[in-house]
């Protein structure tokens, strides 16, 4: 029964968190800096995973080319600069980093 109370009371957080921004969405409106300060905010979160992800995969900093996740990174920012396409990007990006895993870090 305990079970049942805990996933309750998670739906409840959850549906009420979500309706307030939902039920407020078309009556609250930002000011002008803020809507264009949200417009970073995506890049920012982004950034702020995938960067710990790329520089310490085994948690200590590794700038060395024993680390694949730096050079398939830095490989992909080339790609896309290259061809300003996301799914080559992610494509030739992810096949990269596995065929280093496989040989490099094998």
């Amino acid at each position: 029964m305990n079970e049942f109370w805990l996933i309750f009371g998670m739906f409840v957080i959850t549906f009420g968190i979500r309706f307030v921004m939902f039920a407020f969405a078309g009556k609250v409106s930002f000011p002008i800096w803020m809507q264009q300060s949200l417009k970073f905010v995506p890049p920012a979160v982004l950034t702020a995973i995938i960067v710990p992800a790329v520089v310490m995969p085994e948690g200590v900093i590794d700038f060395s080319l024993n680390n694949v996740y730096l050079i398939a990174a830095i490989i992909s920012v080339i790609i896309s600069l290259i061809t300003k396409s996301l799914l080559k990007t992610i494509f030739f990006g992810m096949l990269l980093f596995l065929c280093l895993k496989f040989f490099i870090a094998g």
